[in-house]
């Protein structure tokens, strides 16, 4: 049977200027920008010791799990060091709406985009119960 493979893209329809939220994330997240206007994340360039995944989920209709944002989708970023860029986006005056947590498989941080959207931050770690705080 053919199947997914994984992600080949995310795209996004802004509600206001495109050009301007993209400068934000290549600003504030450090998405390197191409000449068309979007970026191309590749794989290799992520060191961390996972290897290299991406996870996928649905959410249940009633689900706060996006809030504060109305959006119908958020996406969680991968990052190298969550902690130098929260601290990086608080010197920019853009603060964490939640975070940093840490869990079984890494770190997490929560922002919102000029857009309303809810960002995830997630420094990768490979799953151990003993990573968990809290």
């Amino acid at each position: 049977m053919a199947k997914v493979t994984g992600i080949g893209g995310v795209f996004l329809k802004c509600k206001g200027d495109s050009r301007a939220l993209a400068s934000w994330y290549e600003q504030h997240l450090g998405i390197p920008l191409e000449s068309w206007g979007g970026a191309v994340l590749k794989w290799p360039d992520d060191t961390a010791n996972d290897g290299g995944l991406t996870v996928w989920n649905l959410a249940a209709a009633d689900s706060t799990w996006f809030a504060p944002s109305e959006s119908a989708f958020m996406i969680n970023y991968r990052v190298d060091d969550l902690d130098a860029l929260l601290a990086q986006l608080q010197a920019a005056g853009i603060e964490a709406i939640d975070g940093p947590q840490s869990h079984e498989n890494g770190k997490f941080a929560w922002v919102m985009d000029p857009d309303g959207n809810k960002v995830e931050l997630w420094e990768p770690m490979l799953w151990d119960d003993s990573n968990k705080v809290g």
